[in-house]
């Protein structure tokens, strides 16, 4: 009853209000700017109403409230889960507003975002910390690792490092909505497995509000998620790993958007250091563009890289 109330709500609200944002931000000419750097193809998408998060972010969280509220489920770890959610969100928010301001493709300056990371990261972890949350991390083959006050500084790496995996992960219609359906499914499995409903109910208000927002951001997009979206998708993925003891379950669970992020440090690695680049365009998902994939093509290929990664962790958790 909770699973299907918390998906269907999420989805219901999102359908509704996305339309109506789509339309506000059609009236005021307003839209993505594309970067020069990307496929040159990728241009005619420039226009296309952003911030789209903004809808399923306020779908999650009345979705979550309303839920926890009625099944008594209202705790800590489902309000600090809403706030990195909506902290993250709002960092993303301003990032996409000073684009959309300046009309071009440059936002916040990385200090800045960085900065903002930093303090939601901190906040998290001195909320969880009086909760009496054990501040260990289980290391394959390495045991368990009492961090005691260091792990504060994992938890900002965590949150901050996969809050931008996903923001360099959104560059193609579908792709990140896909990936973020599948992760938090596989996490509100774990969290049913371990009887945590309030990260349960999160989780799956967000796989209602992304199924819902691929409807209007499949290919071709009517609308874009912005990096309020993906940097709120990011946070909150990693802070559901983290309050489930499963934190490092997400390089697998989230292996795409890791091998995202590493192509690119490996691309200006390489470059700077011979000169010479790996992939023909980096983030990964451009290099198999360039290479004639089709945007479903590559979102297919992927969705199927993750959803194989969730499985194998569900075999090892479950």
């Amino acid at each position: 009853m909770i699973s299907i109330l918390s998906v269907i709500l999420s989805a219901v609200l999102t359908l509704v209000g996305m339309p109506q944002f789509i339309s506000y931000f059609r009236k005021r000419n307003e839209g993505q700017m594309i970067r020069e750097e990307g496929p040159s193809w990728h241009q005619k998408k420039s226009g296309t109403p952003t911030m789209g998060g903004l809808v399923f972010i306020l779908a999650s969280i009345i979705t979550s409230l309303i839920v926890g509220f009625a099944f008594h489920e209202l705790g800590t770890n489902l309000l600090m889960l809403l706030f990195v959610l909506l902290e993250f969100g709002l960092i993303g928010c301003w990032d996409d507003s000073i684009k959309l301001l300046k009309r071009q493709n440059e936002g916040f300056k990385a200090w800045q975002k960085l900065l903002g990371q930093i303090v939601g990261g901190l906040i998290f972890f001195l909320v969880i910390q009086q909760t009496g949350f054990s501040l260990q991390l289980a290391i394959p083959g390495l045991g368990v690792w009492h961090l005691g006050p260091w792990y504060a500084l994992f938890i900002i790496f965590w949150l901050t490092g996969f809050s931008n995996a996903v923001n360099l992960s959104d560059g193609l219609d579908g792709l990140v909505a896909g990936l973020s359906t599948i992760a938090f499914g596989t996490y509100a499995i774990i969290a049913a497995k371990q009887q945590n409903l309030t990260v349960m109910i999160f989780c799956l208000a967000i796989v209602g509000s992304m199924l819902a927002f691929l409807v209007f951001n499949h290919k071709p997009a009517k609308v874009f998620m912005g990096d309020m979206g993906s940097l709120a998708l990011g946070g909150a993925l990693a802070a559901v790993s983290i309050l489930l003891n499963q934190e490092l379950s997400l390089l697998l669970v989230g292996i795409v958007f890791v091998l995202e992020t590493l192509s690119v440090i490996l691309q200006v690695a390489s470059f700077k250091l011979t000169g010479h680049r790996i992939f023909k365009m980096s983030p990964i998902h451009h290099h198999f563009e360039m290479l004639g994939w089709s945007e479903w093509k590559v979102d297919i290929v992927f969705w199927i890289v993750g959803l194989i990664g969730s499985l194998i962790t569900l075999i090892t958790v479950l």
